[in-house]
């Protein structure tokens, strides 16, 4: 098993996290290289690294920069999307309680290169100690004079943090935005895309925590920083949280391309195992026949499968999978908002016959409605809470077909 070098979480178990300390360590010095080529430069700099958001969608952070530097509005965002509420995820929280500064370093370069008047910080609800860090670094980092410069009208950038409602729905962008305004957290249709019309309808950039934190890197280092790890299409390392039947579950940071077997194995729980689901409750079922799989982009992609917000949870030959679907199923009828008919229904149906499933009583015909009410929910729902909601009771049904459950 190859032990891989530490880069995003290098700092892990430091004592200390003050301002003093991540400037000796090197910290700040991609702040101020940014100011000095300035925003064009440093957006090449970032589009040239390849980096692709970590929260799921893989959208090129480069590309998604540009179009709001470039934008005819003066008035600009970035947010900070630290609403980590997908089930097993929780490396964001990892990150940030690592290295604060980091996280912190890569928003004010952002907000630097696109020009934003402002920035929030969208935190998850039952993240108290996250939150709290956060203003606390924010805070040494405003009393050093590390806001100023930042705003181009030459004002201090105003940063806020705010607290989510534990919304799972809220970790989507539009709804996001919809908090933060003061709203009930429901998605918005799109276009327009947040980059044209976000945050009170001006051109925002939103990215999640460990994209934030791959930046100071990039910048000060350079694009080759991030593609000397990982794969050409998945340049560099990405977080993994491992929970569920292994025996040290915890967030570990491997570089792309990966295999799962190797990350399974670091955890402790490749022995026993019948399936990991891929990506959290919004993911894939994954069996031992595919542990060799790529932890990359494209190697996922091969094999119909997801990294997703890079939950990896394991499951023992003993656990009746049908009780993990049903479990997921309920989590999605509690958390859709219920705005489009599609999910507000369907969720509820799917678990219903998930539950029927779960407890054996099925009838014989569930697997098929369930199969069609998927298809429905995957075309008509607005966001991708009802789009993805059936993704792993589909992969399920597969493995189930191919025999691969153990009950």
């Amino acid at each position: 098993m190859a032990m891989h070098e530490a880069v995003l979480l290098r700092r892990r178990g430091a004592e200390q996290r003050n301002l003093k300390a991540y400037v000796a360590s090197g910290g700040l010095a991609a702040l101020a290289k940014a100011r000095a080529i300035g925003p064009e430069e440093t957006v090449r700099i970032l589009t040239d690294s390849g980096l692709v958001g970590r929260g799921g969608a893989a959208f090129p952070a480069g590309r998604k920069w540009e179009s709001v530097r470039t934008a005819k509005d003066p008035i600009r965002y970035v947010v900070l999307n630290t609403d980590e509420s997908e089930p097993g995820t929780f490396k964001d929280r990892v990150m940030i309680e690592s290295d604060p500064f980091m996280v912190l370093e890569g928003l004010l370069i952002a907000c630097y290169a696109v020009s934003a008047t402002g920035a929030y910080i969208y935190v998850r609800g039952e993240y108290g100690r996250v939150a709290d860090l956060l203003q606390q670094s924010l805070r040494e980092l405003q009393q050093a004079g590390h806001l100023e410069g930042i705003e181009p009208q030459g004002r201090p950038l105003r940063v806020e943090i705010r607290r989510g409602g534990g919304a799972y729905i809220c970790g989507e962008e539009t709804a996001l935005f919809r908090s933060i305004e003061g709203y009930r957290g429901e998605p918005m249709a799109k276009p327009p895309f947040p980059t044209v019309a976000g945050l009170f309808r001006k051109p925002t950039v939103v990215n999640n925590v460990e994209t934030i934190a791959n930046v100071p890197d990039i910048i000060a280092f350079g694009a080759k920083a991030l593609r000397s790890r990982g794969t050409e299409r998945s340049p560099g390392t990405k977080l993994f949280s491992v929970s569920g039947h292994v025996a040290r579950p915890d967030t570990y940071e491997v570089p792309f391309g990966t295999p799962l077997s190797e990350l399974l194995q670091m955890a402790g729980g490749e022995a026993d195992l019948q399936a990991v689901l891929m990506g959290g409750a919004a993911g894939t079922f994954v069996f031992p026949k595919d542990f060799d799989l790529a932890l990359s982009y494209e190697g996922v992609a091969e094999r119909h499968t997801t990294l997703g917000s890079g939950a990896v949870i394991a499951f023992n030959r003993q656990t009746n999978l049908w009780q993990v679907a049903e479990r997921l199923g309920r989590f999605f009828a509690h958390e859709s908002c219920g705005q489009c008919v599609p999910c507000r229904v369907g969720t509820r149906r799917q678990h219903e016959m998930l539950a029927t499933l779960a407890a054996g009583r099925g009838q014989g015909d569930e697997r098929g409605l369930l199969l069609r009410l998927s298809q429905v929910m995957t075309d008509a729902s607005i966001c991708g809470l009802g789009q993805t909601a059936a993704t792993a009771v589909r992969s399920l049904m597969d493995a189930e077909s191919a025999g691969l459950l153990a009950h």
